[in-house]
Protein backbone atom coordinates (compact mmCIF):
# COMPACT_ATOMS: atom_id res chain seq x y z
CA UNK A 1 0.00 0.00 0.00
CA UNK A 2 1.17 3.53 -0.75
CA UNK A 3 -0.13 6.80 0.66
CA UNK A 4 -1.26 9.47 -1.80
CA UNK A 5 -3.00 12.84 -1.47
CA UNK A 6 -6.13 13.97 -3.31
CA UNK A 7 -6.20 17.53 -4.66
CA UNK A 8 -8.36 18.59 -1.67
CA UNK A 9 -5.58 17.48 0.72
CA UNK A 10 -7.26 14.25 1.85
CA UNK A 11 -4.76 11.42 2.24
CA UNK A 12 -5.64 7.87 1.24
CA UNK A 13 -3.85 4.60 0.65
CA UNK A 14 -4.00 2.49 -2.47
CA UNK A 15 -2.79 -1.01 -3.24
CA UNK A 16 0.21 -0.30 -5.46
CA UNK A 17 -0.19 -3.67 -7.18
CA UNK A 18 -3.47 -2.39 -8.67
CA UNK A 19 -1.92 0.64 -10.41
CA UNK A 20 -2.22 0.31 -14.17
CA UNK A 21 -1.34 3.83 -15.38
CA UNK A 22 0.14 7.01 -13.92
CA UNK A 23 -0.27 10.02 -16.19
CA UNK A 24 0.62 13.68 -16.02
CA UNK A 25 -1.95 15.90 -17.80
CA UNK A 26 -0.86 18.34 -16.06
CA UNK A 27 -2.38 16.93 -12.84
CA UNK A 28 -1.30 13.42 -11.92
CA UNK A 29 -3.91 10.78 -12.73
CA UNK A 30 -3.62 7.30 -11.24
CA UNK A 31 -5.71 4.63 -12.97
CA UNK A 32 -6.17 1.23 -11.33
CA UNK A 33 -6.76 -2.15 -12.94
CA UNK A 34 -10.32 -1.84 -11.60
CA UNK A 35 -10.82 1.24 -13.84
CA UNK A 36 -11.01 3.55 -10.79
CA UNK A 37 -9.17 6.83 -11.39
CA UNK A 38 -7.76 9.33 -8.90
CA UNK A 39 -6.24 12.77 -9.32
CA UNK A 40 -3.42 13.26 -6.81
CA UNK A 41 -1.08 16.03 -5.67
CA UNK A 42 2.05 13.91 -6.02
CA UNK A 43 4.02 14.06 -9.25
CA UNK A 44 4.14 11.13 -11.62
CA UNK A 45 7.74 10.44 -10.63
CA UNK A 46 6.82 10.48 -6.93
CA UNK A 47 4.01 7.95 -7.45
CA UNK A 48 6.43 5.74 -9.37
CA UNK A 49 9.08 6.11 -6.65
CA UNK A 50 6.63 5.10 -3.92
CA UNK A 51 5.37 2.18 -5.99
CA UNK A 52 8.89 0.89 -6.62
CA UNK A 53 9.77 1.31 -2.93
CA UNK A 54 6.65 -0.66 -1.97
CA UNK A 55 7.49 -3.44 -4.45
CA UNK A 56 11.04 -3.71 -3.11
CA UNK A 57 9.79 -3.84 0.45
CA UNK A 58 7.35 -6.70 -0.09
CA UNK A 59 9.72 -8.68 -2.31
CA UNK A 60 12.69 -8.52 0.04
CA UNK A 61 13.03 -11.56 2.21
CA UNK A 62 14.49 -11.12 5.68
CA UNK A 63 17.97 -12.58 5.94
CA UNK A 64 19.03 -14.54 8.98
Amino acid sequence: MIKLTRLNGEEFVVNADLIRFVESRPDTYVTLTTADRFIVRESTSEVVRRTVEFARLIRTFPRS
